[in-house]
């Protein structure tokens, strides 16, 4: 259910939202929480049949919503919504958006499912028609499996990329694909699509129909980057024609094509494209995407949410680039359902191919990640105690390394218990 224990009142509505954590000392799901008496009750993706809180509110009858559907009704209708869509990138471009929409004084809100640097928050309502929201693509709840995006009706919808993921939710490419375009059955004639037109999953959901104009990036005649700079800057071009330059220290090309997307929804919102650059130029980027976590021993420790193949190989790839002939070590979890069910496994070894050494976190794993990793011979370690893990890699780096930590979860404190290690060496000279 959307976030724990939190009494919500919009609009006369006394809602008590549930899911994700324990706030003001209501804990658990127990059915005694039927006393609260709230007019509604919001449920998110987190909770299935079974669980006791559930079950009871069904038994008495009560009336209950989804998240995003409660959203929709008490959130973002009547508002201007720009959804951000894909496999990869929401939360970056997302947080890109909204700082373009501030930066230009639109004063936007946003529901943005990680952390930007340049607001304090990751939501905000304010005045503003305006309202940017990282639109996932996971179902929206036990009894709607639809999407959760199908319910934000945007005005400017971003389709940045699309590959396989969620293999506990969907069968395969196709399924998500369908979702993709019932999304885009909901953004009306009068508003915009923007897509990555180089991808093909993308390219084949727009064919099933399509009523909305659309603005294509990372093609020839659509929105384009010139070669990046030594610091990661390039040229911003819209039908051939250069419009300037962002000039900023993000790895990457998927950064540069996150960018594009962002400038092109924002000029769908009246922001000219030399004002939207020039915010980017001040944009400090997203909490665990490519995060220095610290530096010890003369070894710099970095953080990152990648967690699929794709993720995992374009964020290696941005960092070598950066880094030039500096040892790059791997530090990978294999967390998400996806993972953890070996649907991508033949991928990875081939997603780490810009590292120089590779360390798998095999705990908890539906398949053998020794066999899967054994391609890469002794440049693959696969180890199944944290501590250990922890060791190896201490006694591996070497002044000048640069080690990226790599998981959509907290991998056990991982990144300061290396730091930790490495602070505790003995100097390397």
């Amino acid at each position: 259910m959307l976030r724990s224990k939190l009494n919500h009142d919009v609009d006369g509505v006394y809602a008590r939202v549930l899911g994700y954590g324990d706030w003001y000392g209501f804990e658990g799901f127990g059915e005694e929480q039927l006393k609260l008496k709230p007019d509604l009750w919001v449920v998110g993706n987190v909770v299935t049949r079974g669980n006791p809180l559930m079950e009871a509110i069904l038994d008495a009858g009560e009336r209950y919503i989804s998240g995003p559907q409660w959203l929709a009704d008490q959130v973002l209708a009547g508002r201007q919504v720009l959804a951000v869509a894909g496999t990869h990138g929401k939360t970056t471009v997302a947080s890109m958006l909204a700082w373009i929409l501030e930066r230009a004084g639109l004063d936007p809100g946003f529901l943005i499912g990680g952390v930007p640097l340049d607001f304090p928050v990751s939501a905000r309502l304010t005045d503003s028609r305006l309202f940017v929201i990282e639109a996932d693509e996971y179902d929206t709840a036990f009894f709607d499996k639809r999407s959760k995006f199908i319910h934000y009706r945007p005005r400017t919808a971003v389709l940045n990329n699309l590959e396989f993921d969620h293999a506990d939710i969907f069968a395969d490419l196709a399924a998500i694909e369908r979702q993709f375009h019932h999304l885009v059955r909901t953004v009306p004639q009068s508003g915009l699509i923007v897509a990555n037109g180089a991808d093909e999953a993308l390219k084949r959901v727009l064919a099933n129909g399509c009523w909305t104009p659309v603005e294509s990036f990372g093609i020839p005649g659509g929105w384009e980057a010139g070669a990046p700079d030594s610091e990661g800057g390039f040229e911003v071009a819209w039908k051939g024609r250069v419009l300037g330059r962002v000039r900023w220290s993000l790895m990457g090309a998927h950064n540069t094509l996150n960018a594009l997307a962002a400038i092109a929804a924002a000029r769908g919102s009246g922001v000219e494209p030399d004002r939207a650059i020039g915010a980017l130029s001040a944009f400090s980027g997203i909490r665990r995407r490519m995060e220095i976590r610290g530096r010890a021993g003369g070894v710099t420790v970095y953080d990152d949410f990648a967690h699929h193949p794709t993720a995992i190989r374009t964020t290696l790839e941005g960092l070598r680039a950066r880094v030039g002939k500096a040892r790059v070590l791997a530090v990978l979890e294999p967390r998400s359902n996806t993972m953890k069910r070996g649907v991508m496994k033949e991928q990875l070894p081939a997603s780490v191919e810009a590292a120089d050494r590779v360390y798998v976190y095999s705990a908890a794993l539906g398949w053998d990640a020794a066999e899967v990793f054994a391609p890469l011979g002794a440049k693959a370690s696969c180890i199944d105690d944290l501590d250990s893990l922890v060791a190896a890699i201490a006694a591996d780096a070497r002044p000048g390394d640069q080690v990226l930590v790599m998981s959509n979860g907290g991998f056990g404190g991982l990144h300061g218990k290396l730091l930790g290690a490495l602070a505790r060496r003995p100097s390397v000279k």
